[in-house]
């Protein structure tokens, strides 16, 4: 048995309108919406009585992310929505960018908070975007590497 690719990260929402419009805003496309309910998804999941709205975006490269809105049971909040970076568990999600300060200024623009940005050395230009429900997405621009480098 051999591992493939990661297929897509799953993140669990309250509101799902805002959480895709920040990804749609960030660059991702969305690759469909859809309703799942009944005894197999919950078999699935472990949960009963489960019925909830999943929406797929892609990366250009077709990396997913899947929101899931549950209606039932409700989704459990576990901390403060603006938990810090140092919070146990899964707390970013970094993706490559061209234009750094292009896409944090239409980001910034939308409403999201700039953590925070720094220069690596004089490989990468980083910064740290939260979004909707807490979310924070790295992104990092390799510099040096142009059409023309």
């Amino acid at each position: 048995m051999t591992l493939k690719r990661m297929d897509n990260v799953l993140i669990v929402v309250d509101d799902l309108e805002a959480t895709k419009a920040f990804f749609i805003e960030l660059g991702l496309t969305l690759e469909g919406e859809t309703t799942v309910e009944g005894p197999l998804v919950g078999q699935l999941i472990g949960l009963r009585d489960v019925r909830a709205t999943l929406a797929m975006l892609r990366t250009p490269d077709g990396q997913g992310i899947e929101l899931d809105k549950f209606h039932t049971p409700s989704a459990v909040r576990f901390g403060p929505v603006d938990a810090p970076v140092n919070t146990l568990g899964i707390r970013r999600i970094m993706f490559a960018v061209e234009d750094i300060d292009g896409v944090v200024s239409r980001m910034r623009a939308h409403g999201d908070e700039l953590i925070g940005e720094m220069q690596y050395e004089n490989a990468y230009r980083l910064a740290y975007i939260r979004g909707p429900e807490g979310i924070i997405v790295g992104l990092a621009e390799q510099l040096g590497q142009g059409p023309d480098k």
